[in-house]
């Protein structure tokens, strides 16, 4: 997650989170035992962790990737003066169908080991890879990305989408997804011209009630990975798992604002606290469920906002 300096970052996002809905859904089938599936997510949030510097948390994304059949492809760019380098893998469906993309940044900061930032994000996506290559959507493609240089100022996902790559009918991106009773949705506003973000807001709010998640959606949300695809005019969203009394506090602190009881994730995260201790497996699982129950739903649903098409340099 892209720590800026809370005293002076503006609020980005105007409108406040919307209501809980009254859908429900059923366990698609690929999801896994839930214990399972927490062991398998903490393996690779380990693997990750204690791999070292940004290029060893690659290697060890590949090493995973590699263990799944996913052929993977190095994306390397230049911004700003720094050398970073992207991880892009296509993970199912046929090449002319829209495409969603899924992501999460791999780098960390110096300090800390970085696993609730943000190597809980980045295995999430790996264990959406694997559910959605043992059975693949029916509408979309898929494929994952694993952005670096995130907290130098989002450069990897910026790279991406200034490179004239595809335009994915969506981009789902995860950031901070290690603990908590809440999926924190940010979701742009209703408009004709997201039906795609609008459509996995309704899917993702059936799905959480059905596993029994908190869900709360709306544009107030850190900076992070998903802004990029947004003011390119590309479909995005971004998910985190925290506890719900936390999101009021992280938007306090990123208005600059003091709190009498900060939320665990501004304490843990960019801190030497961001440790392995500090992540809660099966609460990762069980988000990892409503998300891959609210993106087939959203499948499903047929709703798809942009064909594919390269990205003109993201303008």
């Amino acid at each position: 997650m892209h720590r800026l300096f809370v005293a002076t970052l503006p609020i980005l996002f105007l409108t406040a989170f919307a209501a809980p809905g009254t859908a429900a859904a059923a366990t698609p089938q690929t999801a896994q035992p839930g214990q399972a599936a927490a062991t398998a997510w903490l393996s690779d949030v380990e693997a990750i962790t204690l791999a070292g510097d940004n290029a060893g948390r690659r290697g060890a994304i590949a090493t995973r990737l590699d263990a799944l059949g996913l052929a993977w492809r190095k994306a390397p760019f230049e911004a700003n003066g720094k050398a970073g380098e992207n991880l892009l893998a296509d993970v199912s469906g046929p090449a002319d169908a829209p495409l969603l993309l899924i992501g999460a940044h791999s780098d960390r900061v110096a300090v800390g080991h970085g696993a609730t930032d943000n190597a809980s994000g980045s295995a999430a996506v790996l264990a959406l890879a694997e559910r959605f290559q043992r059975q693949p959507l029916k509408h979309h493609r898929v494929a994952i990305a694993f952005w670096d240089l995130e907290e130098e100022g989002l450069l990897g996902s910026k790279a991406y989408v200034a490179d004239g790559s595809t335009k994915p009918a969506l981009y789902v991106n995860f950031d901070v997804f290690g603990w908590g009773d809440t999926l924190w949705m940010m979701a742009p506003p209703q408009n004709s011209s997201t039906p795609s973000s609008q459509a996995l807001v309704d899917s993702s709010r059936a799905a959480t009630q059905t596993l029994r998640l908190g869900f709360s959606p709306g544009e107030k949300y850190p900076p992070t990975d998903h802004l990029p695809f947004l003011r390119a005019g590309w479909p995005a969203v971004s998910y985190s798992l925290v506890g719900n009394e936390e999101i009021a506090q992280v938007l306090e602190a990123y208005a600059g604002k003091k709190s009498r009881t900060p939320a665990k994730v501004m304490q843990v995260i960019h801190t030497d606290q961001d440790e392995l201790g500090q992540v809660d497996a099966p609460a990762a699982a069980r988000g990892v469920d409503a998300v891959e129950q609210a993106l087939r739903r959203w499948d499903a649903s047929g709703v798809t906002a942009a064909p594919a098409a390269t990205s003109g340099n993201g303008k």
